[in-house]
Formats: structure tokens, sequence, C-alpha cells
């Protein structure tokens, strides 16, 4: 199952990536003022928090969002990132997920995922795999990592292109064996969008036969480098095809022994949200977690609710200056999902905007500016569909190029 025409996928596939253009890294403006923490900021604690350590890294992804590569300038050094780890804890958070960026560059990384074990708390790490020797498997496992997880994103030739460098899907299936040697429960995660679809079934496969646990579909988002390749990324229509297909992968990953797990802005309310979703106490999709469960982190200490959000609209502060307990409770940033949803266009209507409100804040963002209306939604697919009418998503201004950075795209209607 393609959603692309051998001719189209061939061109996309040989097309050189798209010249960097950033000098540097914005550096954070003036946020709005702290709010005086309500009932509701202090009953609210995430559950996980997801931490760049380092931005640089070994790979330069044709679809990575944050354009990794070159460090940030004013990283945290170990003693600061050391009293982070102190502040999540005691803010409450059980699950720490250290990403990159590629994690193992920044020297100290064992070093917080023992401090993260040691404040009783879960280590986890996202790599891409290249650098996973078994040295570095075997250190993890004696500083208490919990899970590693492994970006593969298709077949060999569809990997190599995304991650931009020959070689690397090896490197990543390298990684998963190193790790296994070393004894540490894997994981994998993989990016949704018209490259990666039809090698799904492969990857399924491959991940199998090397012991993954667990398995993490996402779709790609416009943002970063994958705001510089549009034709890469679903339409809202292909959901109609793409549902069907995850939900077959689902029942067969699950019957290997394999968790399957939905990314957040995989979604909402089909009809195959109970299979998708098995593991969840309502068997369906759930809103947006920024600022609610979830928290993000970047390298320099900047916070913000969730990792994947752009740095000048979704920042609330920096841990330097302001202690991670009142920028959770009192950045406005970070509050926005405990306030009422402001939605908009079609989500404005829906059925379940109460519940939804809005899908996924990262995809509506990138695409529109503003979250509150999610095209990405297979039920939004449907119902249109049932009238005749699809969605279609044109890209009319380019990204800057910098870390985090968006293009700008409308919604067209279009009669089937």
């Amino acid at each position: 199952m393609d959603l692309l025409s051998p001719e189209d996928r061939a061109a996309i596939m040989t097309r050189p990536r798209a010249a960097e253009r950033r000098a540097s890294l914005p550096i954070l403006g003036a946020r709005p003022p702290l709010l005086a923490a309500r009932a509701e900021d202090h009953a609210v604690r995430p559950f996980i928090a997801v931490w760049e350590i380092t931005l640089r890294c070994d790979l330069a992804c044709r679809h990575c969002g944050s354009r990794a590569g070159l460090p940030r300038k004013g990283e945290l050094d170990t003693e600061e990132a050391l009293d982070l780890v102190r502040q999540l804890s005691e803010l409450g958070v059980r699950e720490v997920t250290l990403i990159g960026g590629e994690v193992y560059l920044r020297e100290d990384w064992l070093v917080l995922l023992r401090a993260v074990r040691e404040r009783g708390m879960l280590p986890t790490v996202v790599t891409g795999g290249r650098g996973m020797s078994l040295e570095r498997a075997g250190a993890a496992k004696e500083a208490g990592i919990h899970s590693v997880s492994v970006s593969v994103d298709g077949a060999r030739a569809t990997h190599d292109r995304l991650r931009g460098l020959v070689g690397s899907h090896e490197a990543a299936l390298e990684a998963l064996r190193n790790l296994r040697r070393a004894e540490v429960p894997i994981a994998v995660n993989t990016q949704v969008n018209r490259l990666t679809m039809r090698d799904l079934p492969a990857v399924l496969d491959t991940i199998s036969a090397a012991g993954a646990l667990s398995w993490q579909v996402l779709l790609t988002v416009p943002m970063g480098r994958a705001a510089d390749e549009p034709d890469v990324l679903l339409q809202p229509y292909d959901l109609l095809t793409v549902f069907p297909l995850l939900e077959a992968l689902a029942i067969e990953a699950r019957a290997r022994g394999i968790d399957f797990v939905c990314g957040n802005n995989v979604g909402y309310f089909g009809p195959h949200e109970k299979t998708l979703r098995r593991g969840l106490a309502y068997q369906h999709s759930g809103s947006c977690g920024a600022g609610l469960t979830t928290l993000g982190i970047e390298a320099d200490g900047t916070i913000k609710g969730c990792p994947s959000l752009a740095t000048d609209s979704w920042a609330g502060g920096n841990v330097r200056d302001t202690s991670l307990l009142e920028l959770w409770e009192r950045a406005p940033a970070l509050r926005t999902n405990r306030d009422p949803p402001e939605l908009w266009g079609y989500c404005a209507s829906c059925y379940y905007a109460a519940e939804c409100r809005g899908g996924c804040t990262w995809m509506a963002d990138s695409l529109l500016g503003r979250g509150g209306n999610n095209p990405y939604c297979h039920h939004r697919a449907e119902q249109l569909s049932a009238v005749g009418v699809r969605e279609r998503v044109v890209q009319v201004q380019r990204a800057p190029g910098q870390p985090f950075d968006r293009g700008r795209f409308e919604i067209v209607e279009e009669r089937l």
C-alpha cells in the first residue's frame, strides 16, 4: 500500500536536501509575567518530563523538528542539570525521558541517568542509534536505565533518506542489538509519512526480530526540517488509508508480544480507537497533555509544556531565573490546557470538542500558527468524506530555518 506513485516516490527519494539556513539559535525573549497560582495549578503535576539534554547530534535528519546538529549556546552544566533533576523529583515527575540532539554526545549523560534513578524516577532515552555501542549500552544499564527507544523510520532506503545518512538504518539495528546484549529493554519509535507508510509492515518484522518490547508510531509534523519538504507529509485525507493499516499493525504487533502505542498526534475518536488505544482506560484518544501530564525541557533550561512545541510561542521561562515549580504553576504558556480551550474552524463545532479540545497542539500550531483546529483527525476526515469533501493542506510560507520553526499552511476544502 503506497500513497505515492512510483514516479513521485523516486523524485522525492533522490531530491537533494534543502540547504540549512540558520546561523545561530534564537534567543528566548521576554516572557509574559507569571500569574498567581490557582487550585487547579497546584493540583496537576506532570507524569513525564521529556528533556533535551543537548541539541548536538551526529545525524541531521530531514524530518527533525529541532534541526538538531549544533549544541545550544549556554546548555546547562552538570551542576545545574543535577539541580534540575532534584526539582523534577520534587515536582512529582515519575519518568524522565532524555532526548537530543543525541543524548550520548553529552559527556555527563550517564551522570544524569544515574541521578534520575537515584531520585526515584524512571530514566529512559530516545536515540537515533548511530553511536549506541555495546560499551555505551552497558554503561547505561549500569547507570540504571529503564529502557531505550531507537528510531526506525521505514526500510533501509527510506530510513537512510529521512535520516540523511547512508548506513543510518544499519546503525539503528546495531544499536538495538547492542542494547539487547546489554540487557536493556528496547523500544522503537517510527514516523508515519508518505515515504514510510508502505514500509510499516516491514518495520514490524524488523523490530520483532530485534526483540523490541514496544512500538510507538507518530505522524511527521511540519516543524523544522520537516517543513522544508511538505510533499513528504501525509495529507489529512490520507488518514482514511493510514488508520485501517495502523489497526491491523496494532493487532499483529500485540500478537507478537510488542506493545503498540500511538503518539498524541495520532487520533482522534474514529472507529479504530478501541484497538489503537487498548491500553488506555477509556480506549480513545485524549486531549493535548502539555502542561497537564507532560513537561518539556530544552538544553539551556527553557521550560515548555511539551518538548515539541515551538520555543518562541510556548516557552514559560528558564530554570536559571525561576524555579521549576513556579514555572509549572504560574507561567501562562504552561497553563494553556488548564483553561477552557480556544477552538476554531471545524474543531469548534465537533461533537467531541469538549473531550478532544482540538487534539495535538503541536500539529495544529506547526500548521496554522495556533492550536485549537487540527485537520489531522481521523474522525474529521471520515465525517467530511461522508458528505463528499476532503481537506488538503498547502504550504503558503516557508520555515525560516531556525530550530523548532514553522512555515505556514492553509486548509483547502475540495469536493471528492
